[in-house]
Formats: C-alpha cells, sequence, structure tokens
C-alpha cells in the first residue's frame, strides 16, 4: 500500500515516516499514528503525520494494515 493515499492511512496504523530534518539522506523512523495532517486525499511526497512519540513527517511505508 502507498503512504501518498490518504485513504490507507488510519490512526494506530503502524508505518515508516521520513522526519523533515531527515529528508536528505531518507532516514525513516518507525511508530504508531497518532494523527493525520495531511487534508488532501494524496500527497505525491507521503501524507504527513504525527506519530504517538510526538514526530511528525510524511508516511514512506505502511508497516502494518
Amino acid at each position: 500500500m502507498s503512504g501518498t493515499n490518504r485513504s490507507n492511512i488510519y490512526i494506530g496504523l503502524n508505518v515508516e515516516i521520513v522526519l523533515k530534518q531527515d529528508q536528505r539522506t531518507g532516514k525513516l523512523t518507525s511508530g504508531t499514528v497518532e494523527k493525520i495532517l495531511t487534508n488532501s486525499p494524496t500527497h505525491p511526497h507521503g501524507i504527513k503525520v504525527r506519530l504517538t512519540t510526538g514526530d511528525v513527517g510524511r508516511v514512506k511505508v505502511i508497516l502494518s494494515e
């Protein structure tokens, strides 16, 4: 599943995101979605979410359904 479609993402989903400061390196941070921040149905760079840890970034990989 793609992290670019908002319909694929929901609260409680385990994902890997890229943080703003890690965009150049592509380093991924894993966690659980606490809130979906992107309002549009799709985004080419990934849907922006906040994890339960407080980290904010764009979804690159969906780990579980």
